[in-house]
C-alpha cells in the first residue's frame, strides 16, 4: 500500500487527505498510518468483500438511456473522506441558517409575495419558474413547513472553501447510499472506528420518521406513513425500499391508495386503512391526475383534495421545486439577508443568469470558459462544460439561451477539491462533492457527513452517479488532536437559528 500512495501527487487542487504532496492533513494522519501496514492482496480483498457485500443488498441505481442494461451498482471507494468537528460544525451552522431561509421564502411566496414586491427577486423570476404553484397562493402547509427534507451539495474551491452548488428541495435521493457505505465500512474495516470517534448517521430514519409524524393531522390514532414511489423502474427505487423499511412503513404506489369523503386510504389485506403522511417520492406533476398532468398513472385522484382539507400531510410539500430552480438559486444569499438580518455562512457559486441582458451577452461570449446548466434539470443532464465541448455543441447551447433565456444559468469552472481513491489499480486524486441531508420538523436535524460523490473518470468534474460518479463513507470524526479550521468564510459566530423561533416570524 506505500507503492499505492508513493505515487499521489496533489496537483493545483484543493486537497482532502494531504496539505502538499506527502504531508497528510491531521486528521488524515492515522488513517493513512493504517493504510499504509495493509498489503496490496489485503486491499483488494477487502475491495472485492465490500463490492459483494453491495451487490448481495441490492444497492443499485438506473440508468434510464444505458444501451448496457439499466441497473448498475453503485461504484464504492474504500477511503474514507474526513471531515474534523470544526469544518462540520461550520457546515451545519450554514446548512441550518439556508434551510430555516428557504422555507420562509417559500411560505412568503405562497402567500405575501413580499420578497417581490420589495424588488429583492425579480417577480419574472418566479412567475416563469416551471415549479412554481401559483394554484397554491394562500395555502397553509402543516406546520408551517415547505421543505422537510433537502440535499444540498458542497463542493470546495482550491482554498478548501466550502460553497454550496444548488439546494435539491423536491425529492432529494442518495441518503440510503449513506447508511449503506457506513455499515460496509464498519464490517470492513471495524479497528479503524475504534481509533477515530466518527458520529453515527444510524438514527437518520428514525429522524426522519420523527419528521413524518410532526407533521400529522391531529388525531387520536397514532398517525400512518407511508412512502409513495413510481415503482420499481425508478432510477432510486432502491432507496425507496430501504427508507420504507429502515422507518418501519408500508411503501406504495399510487394504485395502492385512494380517497374517500376528502380522506386518503391505503388498501391492505384486511382493508382501507387511513393514511395520515404520505412521504412522496414522486415530483408535483404526477401526484394527482385531476390537478396536475392528466396522463399520470402514478399518482392518486383526490390527493390534493385531500391534501387542501388537511386530512394528509405530504413531505416535501407542493410548490418546493421553485426552491432549487437554479436561476432562484441566485438569489439565495439576498433571502438570508432579507428573512433572517444575516450575511450568508455558506456562500454561492458565482452565477451568471442568462435572463438578465447584460449576463446573457457575457455568458454567450465565454461559452467556452463557463458551466451552462438548465434550470430544472438534475442527474448531470441538460449541462455543458464549455472546456470540455465541441464546437457544434458550444453553437448549440448558445441557440438554446438565446431561444429559452430564462431557463439557463452560467458559472465559472470550479476545480473542485480532490481526495485520494483507488482507480486502475493505483490511488490517484479524484474530484468530490458532499450532499448533506437536512431534515425540518421540530427540530432542524442534519446527518452528520452525508454521501461524497466522486467523479472516478479522470479528469471529470460530474460526480453524479449517472455520469460514471461513485461514492465514498464520509466521516465526521471528534478529535482533540483537530488542526485549526480554516477560515472558510466570514462567520458570525453568535448565529443562533432555533427552528421555532425563524419559523414563527412575521413574514408581513
Amino acid at each position: 500500500m506505500a507503492g499505492l500512495f508513493s505515487g499521489y501527487k496533489v496537483e493545483g487542487f484543493f486537497d482532502e487527505m494531504f496539505a502538499a504532496t506527502g504531508v497528510p492533513r491531521t486528521h488524515y494522519e492515522r488513517l493513512l498510518a493504517r493504510f499504509r501496514e495493509m498489503e496490496k492482496g489485503d486491499f483488494e480483498r477487502k475491495r472485492n468483500l465490500a463490492a459483494t457485500s453491495l451487490l448481495q443488498q441490492g444497492v443499485t441505481f438506473t440508468v434510464y438511456d444505458d444501451a448496457q442494461g439499466t441497473e448498475r451498482i453503485f461504484p464504492f471507494d474504500l477511503i474514507p473522506r474526513i471531515i474534523p468537528a470544526s469544518e462540520w460544525e461550520l457546515i451545519e451552522r450554514g446548512l441550518v441558517q439556508r434551510i430555516t431561509a428557504l422555507n420562509l421564502f417559500l411560505h412568503d411566496i405562497y402567500h405575501g409575495q413580499n420578497i417581490l414586491r420589495d424588488g429583492v427577486v425579480p417577480k419574472g423570476i418566479i412567475w416563469e419558474a416551471t415549479d412554481f404553484r401559483p394554484e397554491f397562493m394562500h395555502f397553509d402547509v402543516p406546520r408551517n413547513i415547505y421543505v422537510h427534507i433537502c440535499g444540498t451539495d458542497l463542493i470546495r474551491d482550491e482554498k478548501g472553501n466550502y460553497l454550496v452548488l444548488e439546494d435539491n428541495a423536491r425529492c432529494p435521493s442518495g441518503v440510503s447510499y449513506v447508511l449503506e457505505n457506513r455499515q460496509t465500512m464498519k464490517r470492513i474495516f471495524p479497528p479503524l472506528f475504534a481509533e477515530y470517534r466518527v458520529r453515527p448517521v444510524e438514527n437518520y430514519a428514525q429522524e426522519l420518521l420523527n419528521v413524518l409524524r410532526y407533521i400529522a393531522p391531529e388525531r387520536d390514532e397514532e398517525p400512518t406513513v407511508v412512502l409513495l414511489t413510481p415503482g420499481i423502474y425508478n432510477s432510486a427505487y432502491y432507496e425507496h425500499s430501504f427508507l420504507a423499511r429502515s422507518m418501519g412503513i408500508e411503501i406504495v404506489e399510487g394504485r395502492d391508495l385512494l380517497v374517500q369523503e376528502g380522506c386518503v386510504f391505503m388498501r391492505t389485506t384486511k382493508g382501507l386503512k387511513r393514511v395520515d403522511v404520505i412521504y412522496r417520492r414522486i415530483n408535483d406533476d404526477f401526484l394527482d391526475p385531476e390537478v396536475f398532468r392528466k396522463d399520470s398513472a402514478l399518482g392518486v385522484p383526490g390527493l390534493i383534495d385531500a391534501y387542501r382539507r388537511g386530512c394528509v400531510s405530504l413531505a416535501n410539500s407542493i410548490g418546493t421545486g421553485v426552491a432549487d430552480d437554479k436561476v432562484v438559486y441566485h438569489f439565495v444569499p439576498q433571502m438570508i439577508s432579507y428573512y433572517l438580518g444575516e450575511e450568508p455562512i455558506l456562500g454561492n457559486v458565482a452565477t451568471y443568469l442568462a435572463s438578465d441582458p447584460k449576463d446573457r451577452k457575457y455568458i454567450l461570449e465565454h461559452l467556452p470558459e463557463l458551466v451552462v446548466k438548465a434550470a430544472n434539470e438534475s442527474g448531470g443532464y441538460g449541462m455543458l462544460i464549455g472546456s470540455q465541448a465541441s464546437q457544434a455543441e458550444l453553437a448549440d447551447f448558445a441557440d438554446r439561451i438565446k431561444a429559452a433565456p430564462r431557463n439557463y444559468i452560467a458559472q465559472p469552472v470550479v476545480a473542485l477539491s480532490q481526495s485520494p481513491s483507488f482507480c486502475n489499480g493505483s490511488i490517484v486524486g479524484r474530484h468530490v462533492d458532499l450532499r448533506p441531508y437536512i431534515l425540518s420538523g421540530e427540530k432542524v436535524t442534519i446527518i452528520p457527513g452525508g454521501l461524497t460523490r466522486v467523479a472516478l473518470r479522470a479528469g471529470s468534474l460530474v460526480v453524479n452517479s449517472s455520469q460514471g460518479g461513485g461514492s465514498k463513507d464520509t466521516w465526521v470524526v471528534d478529535d482533540e488532536e483537530e488542526e485549526t479550521p480554516l477560515e472558510l468564510q466570514s462567520q458570525s459566530s453568535e448565529v443562533q437559528l432555533s427552528q421555532s423561533q425563524t419559523q414563527s416570524q412575521s413574514i408581513e
